[in-house]
């Protein structure tokens, strides 16, 4: 018998019955990138490659549970936390993340496919996302958000309009993230709209800004395949900037041999690295 030698890796999120998002897309990409992955599950989708019709949470006991009796029998090289809209599980996991300071957590709380939530919707995403910035991001080695998403976390502090993309991000290192990386930021000059770019900072402010062909899609999963990449390189041991560099390259390729399960978008293959020949 063989003792565990590929990192583990703990991640945080929901069921997809596509496997599009959520916990079943992080164990294929920690798999393809040679790590092995336990998972804790906050909620249960209803759902196909086009469209999520509902949910049903988790107790957020049992997602404590879940997350303590893995966490007492295997030590984890890093964790993830992935898409949330229940601030009981905000509290539970930062809670539980407390705990091991000493391994690092990419946070990529956000997901357009998850449902919406009821009337009261507003209040509960400024909860939501107030719960987020105040437990989570303060641990977060790496918090992961697209400028859009950026704009909305950004809401809960904001004293004016005048902010910028640069001081929303210094205000997140401020709370104790080491870096955020922005995703769909400007190309830049002499770039059209074919070329899309994904910005990292750092406490010394920006650290790379890495320019990729945009891709038709539509797709679902890129953003959570791009986080779940990142967080397999890191628990491997890679710096933050090389796992990003890296997680990029693997996202890219995992894109352009999408697959469409159905009549939906495209879903990215995470292990397209690993095509073997047709048999005759």
């Amino acid at each position: 018998m063989q003792n565990q030698t590929s990192p583990l890796i703990l991640t945080f999120g929901v069921s997809d019955p596509v496997g599009a998002i959520g916990v079943q897309a992080d164990l294929a990409v920690f798999s393809a990138l040679s790590c092995n992955g336990l998972s804790v599950t906050t909620a249960l989708l209803i759902g196909d490659s086009a469209r999520i019709e509902d949910s049903q949470d988790v107790d957020p006991d049992w997602v404590s549970d879940q997350a303590r009796v893995v966490l007492e029998d295997a030590a984890v090289s890093a964790f993830k936390v992935g898409a949330l809209d229940h601030v009981e599980h905000v509290t539970a996991i930062a809670e539980i993340l407390s705990d091991y300071p000493d391994a690092p957590l990419i946070l990529d709380p956000f997901s357009s496919r998850l449902p919406e939530r009821g009337d009261d919707g507003d209040h509960d995403e400024e909860e939501l996302l107030t719960a987020m910035r105040q437990l989570l991001v303060p641990q977060a080695t790496l918090l992961m958000l697209s400028l859009v998403e950026l704009g909305r976390l950004a809401e809960t502090w904001r004293e004016s309009a005048d902010e910028t993309m640069e001081s929303d991000v210094e205000h997140l290192l401020a709370l104790g993230c080491e870096f955020v990386l922005v995703t769909g930021t400007a190309a830049g000059a002499g770039h059209g709209d074919s070329v899309l770019a994904n910005t990292l900072f750092g406490a010394e402010g920006m650290v790379s800004h890495e320019l990729w062909q945009h891709l038709p899609g539509p797709f679902i999963g890129a953003g959570g395949t791009l986080s779940a990449a990142i967080t397999a390189h890191m628990a491997r041991g890679a710096e933050v900037p090389d796992a990003v560099l890296a997680a990029q390259a693997y996202t890219v390729g995992a894109l352009a041999h999408a697959q469409r399960y159905g009549m939906g978008k495209l879903v990215p293959n995470r292990f397209f690295q690993l095509r073997t020949p047709a048999l005759s």
